[in-house]
Formats: structure tokens, sequence, C-alpha cells
């Protein structure tokens, strides 16, 4: 029997000032032509072995 998944904490004060700041890094950060390229080969050889 599976157990029961627990809440996910709220952030307040400095965690929560440092999580946005990371999130809006993440967003912003653009990846290279080659990177994206490198990233769905991969995706597409991985979709296939699940098929």
């Amino acid at each position: 029997m599976a157990s029961k998944v627990k809440d996910t904490p709220v952030l307040h004060g400095k965690d929560a000032q440092r999580f946005n700041q990371k999130m809006r890094e993440a967003t912003q950060k653009a990846i290279s032509k080659q990177e994206y390229d490198r990233m769905m080969a991969v995706f597409k050889s991985v979709r296939i072995v699940e098929s």
C-alpha cells in the first residue's frame, strides 16, 4: 500500500526570495542552438525507447 505524500512546505523570508530569484534566472537564461539540439536528440531517443 502506498504511503501518503506530505504537503509541500510554504517558503518564507530569505528562502522565498532565494527561490524566486533562482526561478527568474532560470526562465531568462537562453540556451544555445547546439544545446537545444542535443537535448532534443536525447528526448527523442528516450521517447522511442518508451514506445
